[in-house]
């Protein structure tokens, strides 16, 4: 991980802690001297943060529906989960006091913390887990990060108002970690009954604030919850929020952002570019959060369910002449480490073959001339039986970030000079997700962030060909292999850490060995923040959390 002075602290580099990437601000100096070297005082109460994402803005505020990245951000400050994850990455209670599981795996009793009220009213019970369950695996919900994560869950039964007893289908030794995400939060049972649309427009949690008000493509305000008491066990501070208000707010451009915070317009960007982060080493006002997601890493997906990369060998000569590292070595500014792996490397069961991954043209020429693609038209491209060796490649601009983008053309310029011809489309969200649904690719980056190695189920299963109730598949490289497939279900079913550990590490063997992705580094969280927000740390995907947060002025 890269380390700059001027960082108050960062993320713990170790696979073994990473899963959980807790970080904390409050009380840490820099390094270096920089910025952040004055130890944080006695918290001050009150004033507004202002936020700054440059990821894209949610069409729904309730994460149960759809369930991707923006919408994680911003209901970590509303809503709250089961259980959280601490240093080590060990599920510590929040909403969940205490669990328990059958010696079989197929049975799990959940209890919910007492006195602890949503913002609405309602008392938080155990219905509040059936019928968040019974939300996400609704298909009206269109759910689909949520709905992947309970699928095991066959029933939901009712011991008390405390405990709810949940039947699966089959053990899944990953269901605590997934209820650690914002994606499975526990809303309002009372609020869900309401219709989807003002669900989306304002969901109803326990949180340290609530929605107050949200001017679409502008921005979410957020009050203060004053009567909040249900912080995790891992919190520092458990009383009602210090802030009494949040401005988060959608500024998309890059430069702009980073101009707004420079200026102190604006309190915390997210979304920090290469340069960016180079440039705030040089700000004294300025500090720097780096907290990598869990999950998967960065990759770019050869989609194996169609032409021509149902071919092994095809799919073996992209690999070979995928030159990846000069492009992040001169793009990313040092902020950004190769990967060799299907996972982060903040992922204790992380596995690599950076062998595989050599650049040899040769090799590549020699693949695609047996794979019968051995002619090349006027342009160089190659062809077979009069067909161009194309590969679309959309491009989502609200998740890939220009460097990401520059090193697209890269790789581009690289695997055209063994007769690919790859076409890159820039596309906005909706577009993007269209253009995956109607199967108009061959090559696809697209960042998926799951606590745990289970995220290799979701990933690369058969069954994630199908796609959820929101019409989101996750398999994008149509990978269909029955001995993968077993390997998945077999490191779900057991809950032996090690013997878990080597299951998917069989897994992303096949992964890598078949040639199905091309792993460039790690999902990158990079937040700036001005050195008088204190307070602010990270939960289990990532996400910044404001509950304990306050301003230094």
């Amino acid at each position: 991980m890269h380390r700059t002075p001027f960082r108050r602290t960062t993320a713990v580099a170790s696979a073994a802690a990473l899963t959980a990437v807790a970080l904390l601000l409050a009380g840490c100096t820099a390094s270096g001297g920089g910025a952040g070297s004055t130890p944080a005082g006695e918290p001050k109460e009150g004033g507004t943060l202002v936020y700054a994402s440059g990821d894209a803005e949610p069409t729904c505020l309730d994460p149960h529906v759809g369930g991707n990245y923006p919408q994680a951000l911003v209901a970590t400050q509303y809503l709250e989960q089961l259980v959280t994850l601490d240093a080590e990455g060990n599920p510590v209670p929040w909403l969940a006091d205490s669990w328990t599981v059958s010696d079989d795996g197929l049975t799990w009793d959940i209890t919910v913390r007492s006195g602890v009220e949503f913002t609405d009213g309602t008392p938080l019970t155990s219905e509040a887990i059936a019928a968040n369950v019974a939300h996400l695996q609704d298909p009206n919900t269109g759910s689909s990060t949520g709905y992947l994560a309970v699928q095991k869950i066959q029933s939901v039964e009712i011991v008390d108002d405390s405990t709810a007893r949940l039947h699966l289908s089959s053990p899944d030794s990953a269901l605590l970690e997934s209820f650690s995400q914002p994606w499975l939060a526990i809303e309002s049972p009372t609020a869900l009954k309401r219709s989807k649309d003002e669900n989306c427009a304002s969901p109803v949690g326990t949180g340290p604030f609530v929605v107050s008000q949200w001017n679409r493509q502008q921005s979410i305000e957020l009050d203060r919850n004053d009567a909040y008491a249900s912080a995790p066990a891992d919190a520092t501070y458990t009383g009602p929020a210090h802030l009494e208000h949040i401005e988060w707010r959608f500024i998309p451009e890059a430069a702009t952002r980073y101009a707004a915070l420079a200026s102190g317009e604006v309190d915390v960007i997210d979304n920090a570019q290469p340069d960016a982060i180079q440039q705030a080493e040089g700000n004294g006002s300025l500090v720097h959060l780096d907290a990598p997601r869990p999950g998967s890493s960065n990759r770019i997906e050869l989609n194996s369910g169609q032409a021509p990369f149902d071919d092994e060998k095809v799919r073996e000569a992209f690999i070979a002449a995928a030159d990846v590292n000069p492009g992040i070595q001169s793009l990313f500014f040092g902020t950004a480490q190769r990967s060799y792996s299907p996972l982060s490397s903040v992922e204790p069961t992380a596995y690599s073959e950076p062998d595989l991954f050599d650049v040899d043209t040769d090799r590549a020429n020699q693949l695609l001339d047996e794979a019968g693609w051995s002619a090349r038209d006027s342009d160089g491209i190659r062809t077979k039986d009069g067909q161009r060796l194309t590969l679309r490649m959309p491009v989502s601009t609200n998740q890939s970030i220009p460097a990401e983008v520059s090193l697209f053309e890269q790789l581009q310029a690289a695997e055209k000079a063994v007769g690919f011809d790859i076409q890159l489309d820039q596309l906005d969200l909706s577009s993007w997700y269209g253009a995956l649904a109607a199967n108009d690719y061959e090559l696809v980056s697209a960042p998926y962030t799951k606590v745990g190695p289970d995220v290799l189920r979701i990933l690369y299963d058969s069954s994630g060909i199908t796609p959820a109730p929101s019409g989101y598949f996750a398999n994008h490289a149509k990978v269909d292999d029955p001995a993968l497939d077993a390997l998945l279900a077999q490191a779900s079913a057991t809950s032996d850490p090690a013997q878990r550990a080597d299951l998917y590490q069989q897994a992303q063997r096949i992964v890598l060995e078949g040639y199905y992705i091309l792993p460039l580094y790690d999902q990158q969280n990079h937040f700036l923040l001005r050195n008088d927000v204190e307070g602010v740390r990270t939960l289990a995907v990532s996400t910044p959390t404001f509950a304990e947060a306050w301003l230094d002025r």
